[in-house]
């Protein structure tokens, strides 16, 4: 049996800005945009992965409480990390630097082991680049 990742969803208050931070930030692509109602479908990945990014908004396909108390954690910066893996640290940092993320820390070694930076998306996710 094998088992693997296929979708990481990321809440974010503008698709349209997210896709850019995800696509030219990171290096991520389009995979699909596809309108439903008044939302989108859309998933970015890297080429030769399975596992896609999607990204959504509060009010897509939730009931409106939920909805809102997820819009509030989001505007308060308090959704999960992510944490994306990198052979280069630094020019991931200076990549995402590039396209205007919000810098939280530039690379550093940490004490237990790894180097890597912080950053935030547009809607204000925290996003740690670490070695791989």
């Amino acid at each position: 049996m094998s088992i693997g990742l296929r979708f990481v969803n990321i809440t974010v208050d503008d698709v349209d800005a997210a896709i850019v931070f995800y696509r030219d930030g990171l290096g991520y692509e389009t995979r699909n945009d596809i309108a439903y109602g008044d939302g989108r479908w859309v998933t970015l990945g890297v080429p030769g992965e399975a596992a896609e990014l999607v990204l959504s908004q509060p009010h897509a396909g939730r009931a409106p409480a939920d909805a809102d108390a997820l819009g509030e954690l989001l505007v308060k910066g308090m959704l999960p990390n992510l944490v994306f893996l990198s052979d280069d640290v630094d020019a991931a940092f200076a990549r995402l630097q590039q396209h205007g993320a919000e810098i939280v820390q530039e690379p550093t070694d940490q004490d237990w082991g790894p180097r890597d930076c912080a950053v935030r998306d547009p809607a204000g996710n925290m996003i740690r680049i670490s070695a791989a």
